[in-house]
Order: C-alpha cells, then sequence, then structure tokens
C-alpha cells in the first residue's frame, strides 16, 4: 500500500481510504454488522488505514461499527469523520429527509459543530479525531464562525486536522483564509 501526506497535517494516510457510507444503512437496503466490521478488519489487514465515516451516515452507526472494527487499534489508524448534517435539530438550511423520515439540515453554528464532534467521539469510542470535516455547506452560518470553532477544537486536541467536502473553489478560499 502506499502512503501519502494529509494536507498540511502531520499525518500519513494511505491512498485508499474504506468509505463507511453504506454500512450506515439508510440506502442501500440495511446493513449487516458482522459483514460491516470484518470488511473494515479486510481492508485494515490489507493496508488500508484511512476510514471516512459521518454522524449522517445511518445516524451515527456507521461511526460505531467502525469503533467495534478498529477497538485495540486506534494508534495505527486514521479516522475523518464530519459535521454539519442534523436531523434532531430543525436550524439552518433544510437539506433532506431519511427514509425514515425525519427531515435533514444543514447546520454549522459553533455550539452544532462542538455538540456534533462530542457525540462523533463517543460513537468512535476515541477522544481525538484525526480528520474533521465540514460535510455539507450551510450558508446561514459565516465560515468565519464555522473555522473559529473547528480551530478552536482543533487547539484543545480533539482534532488533528480540518476539512472540507461538498464546497466551491470561492468556498474553499474563504476557508483558508481563516485557517
Amino acid at each position: 500500500m502506499k502512503f501519502i501526506k494529509l494536507g498540511g497535517a502531520d499525518i500519513e494516510v494511505s491512498v485508499v481510504a474504506f468509505g463507511a457510507w453504506a454500512i450506515g444503512g439508510l440506502w442501500w437496503g440495511g446493513t449487516d454488522e458482522k459483514n460491516s466490521i470484518e470488511a473494515i478488519k479486510a481492508s485494515l489487514e490489507n493496508g488500508i488505514n484511512f476510514i471516512d465515516t459521518a454522524p449522517a451516515y445511518g445516524k451515527g452507526l456507521s461511526e460505531e461499527y467502525v469503533a467495534k472494527a478498529i477497538k485495540g487499534r486506534r494508534d495505527s489508524v486514521v479516522i475523518a469523520t464530519k459535521c454539519g448534517l442534523r436531523w434532531d435539530l430543525n436550524k439552518g438550511l433544510y437539506f433532506f429527509d431519511y427514509p425514515s423520515g425525519e427531515q435533514v439540515y444543514r447546520f454549522l453554528g459553533k455550539e452544532s459543530i462542538e455538540y456534533e464532534l462530542d457525540l462523533s467521539l463517543k460513537r468512535l469510542k476515541t477522544d481525538y479525531i484525526d480528520l474533521y470535516q465540514i460535510h455539507w455547506q450551510d450558508p446561514t452560518t459565516p465560515i468565519s464562525e464555522t473555522m473559529e470553532m473547528l480551530l478552536r477544537l482543533k487547539d484543545k486536541g480533539k482534532i488533528r486536522a480540518i476539512g472540507v467536502s461538498n464546497a466551491s473553489f470561492e468556498q474553499i478560499k474563504e476557508y483558508l483564509k481563516y485557517g
């Protein structure tokens, strides 16, 4: 397996990552815990050290399966998870409905980011996240406010690196301006 440096962070990741969206089970006809955990373990045994998950993947189920699969291996695994999609808070910009009916909103207010991170840390059974990413942009919250909180969480040691997904070039430039 080849490894590369993750952006400007001092983190080495495999060039292939394990994407844990499907094991959340909401859109793929369900999920099987045993098979999901075995798939993650098989990827680790074959040199992959980078796992990408998110709270929105099965309302936390994907993160829980990742935690079970990496038990006892945390120091050798790079975990990427995300924030900014809330199904338990009617705030921000409406985004979509889960198949189970809950409405999902894009929201990146300061209090929400830290709340989501703490839940992810608990589900993943770890005290830090290697790469914490904005899942989808929230036009109701200024990027400066979002970055202020992310940088604070990095300073606290809760996250090692910050990432952005599903962003325009202009949004990425603005994120970079703040950190």
